[in-house]
């Protein structure tokens, strides 16, 4: 029976050297110390032994098994680690895998370029609420009850008196109510209007507004930082013009064009001295502190650095457009 046991060790040496499949190993493990193998049927023997043999067999049972377990377990660790003696098998025809590189979409690159320009300006970034109260969209902007804008043609409402913004302004008044001045403050976010979408209109779309509230604010200062801004975004050799405009929330007021060589003046903006009203809203003394203000959308902003002709490229998703970027 000795005999038999060094034979069953042999066999199975050789077997599990030829073997590079972690299925086929574990089959022949099954056949060697499976409940039913090779080695359980040569132990199931012992009893025909006589008892002086019992001991040295026994023995050798023991040493046997240990053996062949530690040869399986050093076998799986070998194939689970790649060393099998036979390479897995490649299928060279197929394609490789290829991974691209994501990249900011073109929005979210403007929305990033134009606060980096005025955070170097002495600006903070600041946000609020999408969903909205009438008196923060409206109200302490100095837009009366009979203003376009409050007709449900224009602003999207919900059936509790509230709306979404219209406009990015209402984080002006919110600042402004928990800060005293000075006050330097951008304000991107996502706006609502329902408009029918065409090539330059969106339902959905993004501004950015800016406010500085200090004393001795000048319109001269609203110059300065808009010009400065306009040269950083659109090139050192940039031209703009102010042309007078009317806004509820700011007097004086103007929109502000950029020249393109190309395409001659095109508005960017809007801005204005804080109205003394809206600066009331808000408990600052309009005697005292002065301010301005401006606004811009960042879809036009894009479409005119990078030459966009349709708002709808945006936000179609269509990666032959968004790859440009």
């Amino acid at each position: 029976m000795i005999e038999a046991l060094r034979n069953l060790e042999k066999d199975a040496r050789s077997e599990v050297e030829s073997l590079s499949d972690p299925t086929l190993l574990q089959d022949l493990k099954i056949k060697y110390l499976g409940r039913k193998g090779l080695f359980a049927s040569l132990s199931s023997q012992i009893g025909q032994a006589t008892p002086e043999e019992r001991k040295l067999i026994g023995q050798e049972l023991n040493r046997v098994k240990n053996t062949l377990e530690g040869l399986f377990s050093e076998k799986e660790r070998t194939i689970s680690q790649g060393g099998g003696s036979e390479a897995p098998w490649i299928d060279t025809t197929m394609p490789g895998t290829f991974f691209e590189h994501g990249s900011l979409h073109p929005l979210s690159q403007v929305v990033l370029d134009i606060t980096k320009i005025f955070r170097a300006l002495g600006f903070s970034v600041v946000d609020g609420p999408e969903v909205e109260t009438e008196y923060y969209n409206f109200q302490a902007l100095n837009i009366p009850l009979n203003h376009p804008a409050r007709d449900g043609f224009d602003t999207f409402y919900f059936e509790n008196g509230r709306l979404l913004r219209s406009q990015t302004s209402p984080v002006q008044i919110r600042v402004m109510e928990k800060t005293k001045p000075p006050v330097k403050i951008i304000a991107p976010g996502k706006v609502y209007r329902p408009d029918a979408t065409d090539a330059t209109h969106s339902f959905m779309f993004h501004q950015i507004e800016g406010l500085l509230v200090d004393t001795r604010v000048s319109f001269a200062d609203l110059k300065g930082v808009l010009f400065a801004f306009a040269k950083e975004f659109f090139g050192t050799g940039t031209k703009i013009r102010f042309r007078p405009h009317f806004f509820p929330f700011t007097e004086p007021s103007a929109e502000v064009d950029v020249y393109f060589p190309s395409r001659g003046w095109l508005e960017i903006l809007g801005a204005g001295m804080v109205h003394p009203n809206v600066l009331r809203a808000v408990k600052i003394d309009p005697k005292k502190y002065s301010g301005f203000a401006f606004g811009m959308g960042v879809e036009r902003m894009a479409m005119l650095k990078y030459g966009v002709e349709d708002i709808r490229h945006f936000f179609e998703n269509d990666m032959r457009f968004l790859k440009q970027f």
